[in-house]
């Protein structure tokens, strides 16, 4: 996660992250699943500014008219919930300016809430260690905790528990983002838990080795056929990806991201241009909408 202090407040870029493993290993007393996932952040950035609120409140300004910017809003409950732990009196205006597709299975309100703990912590002059971030944002969801070990890590518990991992090599992706979202509660009601989970021995070692050859036929999502399931428009963004032979795809998390692993930029290049070019189409009636064209993106370092 990257920040600058500047005269009037601070800047934080916030990136999206991809699931390159998702295994399912139980269902919870509280309701979430026991789970295992490898996450590495994205160069898709939001970005958020703070500024200070003499008024000692928070006010939260976006530009998506599509998102709640009230108490609800996790960049609220991250404001406030750091105001209440830390005791601090002072507010902050904070402006958010939306890149990350909502709902999406690209963690982008988690995102912003980890944003938000670290810009104001800087803001504030709190003094919080990224570990006690870190701790402070797993109550407020389960992803959080991931962007203060960035850009790779291990996630368990119910993706909490982080280990992070450190990446062999730059991973190129195409994310392929259709025009609608996912409910993720939704998906993990479909969701069988497999009497042998995979262990994702493999791909925490491909992806520490940058063996992308690997790392292609090791991608795993336990999700993916239950997020078809649930939503069957999937599929065709699916089938269309498949046409143009990446190294290896995936839903990302819940969805409804489907993203490409490539080998270069060029590779990323070539099969973003067919994906807006529509290739492989031909009369298929299942083909996507040719407006959810690719959006190259690389791993964060």
């Amino acid at each position: 996660m990257l920040s600058e202090r500047h005269a009037d407040g601070v800047v934080v870029w916030a990136p999206a992250k991809v699931n390159l493993f998702l295994e399912v290993l139980a269902k919870r007393a509280d309701s979430y699943h026991e789970i295992a996932t490898l996450m590495v952040a994205v160069s898709l950035y939001d970005t958020l500014e703070f500024k200070e609120e003499s008024s000692g409140a928070i006010q939260l300004h976006c530009d998506h008219p599509k998102l709640s910017t009230g108490p609800d809003n996790l960049i609220s409950r991250a404001a406030l919930l750091l105001q209440e732990r830390t005791g601090c009196r002072r507010g902050a205006r904070i402006r958010l300016t939306k890149r990350i597709p909502l709902a999406a299975g690209l963690a982008g309100g988690s995102t912003d809430a980890a944003a938000t703990l670290a810009g104001l912590n800087r803001l504030w002059q709190s003094g919080l260690t990224s570990t006690a971030l870190g701790t402070l944002g797993a109550e407020l969801g389960s992803d959080v905790p991931f962007f203060f070990a960035t850009p790779a890590a291990w996630c368990t518990g119910r993706g909490e528990v982080v280990t992070p991992l450190v990446l062999g090599g730059p991973l190129w992706l195409v994310l392929v983002c259709p025009p609608f979202g996912m409910a993720t509660a939704e998906v993990y009601r479909q969701v069988t838990v497999p009497e042998l989970p995979e262990t994702g021995m493999e791909i925490r070692q491909a992806v520490q080795n940058g063996d992308l050859e690997e790392v292609g036929r090791r991608l795993h999502n336990r999700l993916q056929s239950a997020a078809e399931q649930w939503c069957p428009a999937l599929v065709a963004y699916r089938e269309q990806l498949a046409r143009l032979r990446p190294a290896g795809q995936l839903l990302s998390g819940s969805g409804s991201t489907y993203f490409a692993l490539c080998s270069s930029y060029a590779e990323a290049v070539r099969l973003a241009r067919g994906l807006y070019q529509g290739i492989g189409d031909g009369d298929n009636p299942r083909s996507p909408d040719r407006g959810a064209t690719g959006i190259i993106v690389q791993s964060c370092f």
